[in-house]
């Protein structure tokens, strides 16, 4: 077994450049114990303080009585991790031990935790106004709907602001609807849009799913997955890496993304009236794997849709914000106009919030009936989110995104050639899958067993990932978009040697 160098890079931006400023290493924190052949963890500046709270067995009596079975139901890790404080791309658990967050709060810290800016900003709000509602009229919720409509293109310049993505999916589904006169939506098997009563309808993943009638009117159509679906080939999908499958297409022409809009032809002849409402789609899946398409499907997918009377939403709740790295919105890298947009997770770096961005006239179909949120453009969510589109811009977190992302998944493609378990490859910039597998041949997924095996030796080794997919069997590497070269090859190596020792015990 080779020894693996530790090597820094050059810094990419002035993101990087922000790092470098923090000053010297503080290495106290780091976990222990580390195997000699995996990088040491990167250094980090930031010192945590010291954890005198509640016991953990103290926490796991509160969390098993009062809270929610279904908290302990999605708890991660069958030693789980008792999280104290974080910095940036860093966590820290209560006996003080560090790890990498590569999962974000599940794709929502953006711009890093506790980010200095975004906290300056959230303090300053707090003492000046914590909460009024939009019956009145008050600057932060006008200087961030003008801020968040001026990074979109004509004519999404309208804006609802809600608390979650389900929220804003839930809205959308009605706004469709109204503005139409349809009712029924399509959405792709294996996506996630919320767990609303509504939204559990677009979310097509039977764990998401309760034996209730909810989420009426809404139709799943084939996801065109060309890994794991049944056509794909070697250049279907706007990623960095390909599958491995074998394609023989004419240049130009992709025989698996005309077999995909046939199933979904299939879909509008059979499952559905002949006028619709909506059509949803993610850019790229989030909880379903990091799962892409073929590059041209989803234009064609608008336009039978449109052809129908349909709207096109993209859900950008995981997308958006500059995570793939090539573009601001996930809907941009796929050359479409969706006629509705829905915002969550990382545009308030943590704290919650949502948007619905649409068009004037799907807006004022709206204004038939009232509706009315709360805390939807609360002063302190507001001030957080304009903060956070400052720092993505100033920073240069995006340009960060699409430079670290392509080099985590040029990598991990050389280790997807070298482990007969790892199948797929797949992402933009820091919205990653890893898809696991029995053997390459059959594309069997990797079972919950052995994917929790690996799991849970990557956090031992001092980092901490997402799982996903319709099997459970897809690594999601979704960090705050402010991890650093270093980082990546620290992930690498402990990835890397999180394979060999599941190998070796096979």
């Amino acid at each position: 077994m080779h020894k693996v160098t530790w090597r820094r890079c050059a810094p990419l931006s002035a993101l990087a450049k922000f790092h470098a400023a923090r000053g010297p290493s503080c290495q106290k924190s780091a976990l222990k114990n580390t195997p000699a052949d995996v990088l040491e963890m990167p250094p980090c500046s930031f010192t945590p303080q010291e954890y005198k709270g509640m016991s953990k067995e103290r926490m796991m009596e509160i969390r098993r009585r009062n809270c929610h079975p279904m908290t302990m139901k999605v708890t991660y890790y069958k030693k789980p991790v008792f999280i104290h404080q974080g910095h940036m791309q860093w966590l820290w658990d209560v006996d003080g031990r560090r790890y990498l967050d590569l999962f974000a709060g599940v794709a929502t810290v953006s711009v890093g935790h506790c980010h200095p800016k975004v906290t300056a900003a959230a303090e300053r709000q707090l003492k000046m106004l914590v909460h009024t509602t939009n019956i009145y009229v008050y600057p932060p919720i006008h200087e961030y709907c003008e801020k968040l409509a001026s990074n979109f293109p004509e004519p999404l310049k309208v804006v609802y602001l809600t608390n979650s993505g389900s929220e804003a999916n839930d809205l959308a589904m009605c706004m469709a609807r109204l503005y139409t006169g349809n009712f029924d939506i399509i959405t792709f098997r294996g996506s996630y849009h919320g767990g609303s009563p509504q939204t559990m309808g677009l979310t097509s993943l039977a764990d998401y799913k309760y034996p209730v009638g909810i989420g009426l009117g809404c139709t799943n159509t084939m996801c065109p997955d060309v890994f794991r679906g049944p056509w794909g080939g070697g250049h279907c999908r706007d990623s960095p890496v390909q599958t491995t499958r074998e394609c023989n297409c004419a240049q130009g022409y992709c025989e698996a993304n005309e077999e995909y809009i046939e199933q979904l032809k299939q879909t509008l002849l059979t499952s559905v009236s002949s006028r619709i409402a909506a059509f949803f789609a993610e850019p790229i899946q989030g909880v379903g794997g990091a799962v892409q398409y073929p590059k041209n499907f989803l234009k064609e997918a608008y336009k039978l849709v449109r052809e129908r009377g349909g709207v096109c939403i993209a859900d950008e709740v995981q997308t958006g914000f500059g995570r793939t790295g090539s573009h601001f919105w996930g809907f941009q890298g796929h050359d479409v106009l969706p006629d509705i947009v829905t915002l969550a997770k990382g545009i308030g770096n943590g704290f919650p919030m949502g948007a619905v961005v649409t068009t004037r006239e799907i807006a004022d179909a709206f204004t038939r009936g009232v509706h009315f949120n709360t805390f939807g453009g609360n002063p302190l969510a507001c001030s957080i989110a304009s903060s956070v589109i400052d720092t993505i811009k100033e920073e240069g977190t995006q340009q960060n995104s699409l430079e670290v992302g392509t080099y985590l998944m040029t990598e991990l493609a050389k280790l997807r050639n070298k482990y007969e378990i790892i199948g797929d490859v797949r992402g933009k910039g820091l919205q990653i899958g890893v898809e696991m597998v029995q053997d390459k041949a059959s594309r069997a997924p990797l079972s919950p067993q052995d994917m929790l095996a690996i799991f849970e030796d990557i956090k031992d080794m001092g980092i901490l990932i997402g799982k996903g997919g319709i099997y459970g069997q897809t690594f999601r590497i979704k960090p705050p978009m402010c991890i650093t070269m270093d980082d990546a090859h620290f992930f690498l190596s402990v990835f890397n040697k999180s394979i060999q020792n599941y190998m070796e015990k096979r």
